[in-house]
């Protein structure tokens, strides 16, 4: 399995690739929406993306945008990882094509249910990360 991470603070793609590597994902990471389009476009492809909202050069939001327009990447599933709390800003990426949206700050065990409920985990035993 392989996720994207896509963050402009280098702690927040930190805490998130310590998650999912310990979950035994293959990482890259993007500083902004169109850094994770050239790697999309230079072949890495992940199962998953985790995006933040506020980013310079091009926003979460955007990225989706220009991902789900893109047949080849339809398949890719798109989590929000966003401060952006607002119910509207929600609905808007949840519409754009977004899967799930997780509100920071959050646990890492709130990433690992998200993952299970995306189907790109097992559900552990005990509920608790390995």
């Amino acid at each position: 399995m392989r996720a994207m991470i896509i963050d402009d603070s280098r702690a927040m793609r930190s805490i998130l690739r310590r998650i999912v590597s310990d979950l035994g994902f293959e990482t890259c990471e993007a500083g902004h929406g169109q850094e994770a389009l050239d790697h999309l476009n230079a072949g890495f492809v992940p199962d998953v993306c985790l995006i933040d909202w506020n980013m310079p050069v091009m926003d979460g939001y955007t990225f989706i945008t220009e991902v789900r327009a893109n047949p080849e990447w339809r398949d890719i599933t798109l989590m929000m990882v966003t401060t952006e709390s607002e119910q509207r800003n929600i609905v808007r990426a949840l519409a754009a094509g977004a899967h799930e949206y997780v509100i920071k700050p959050f646990t890492p065990d709130a990433i690992v249910e998200k993952l299970e409920l995306l189907g790109l985990l097992q559900p552990a035993q005990d509920g608790a990360l390995a």
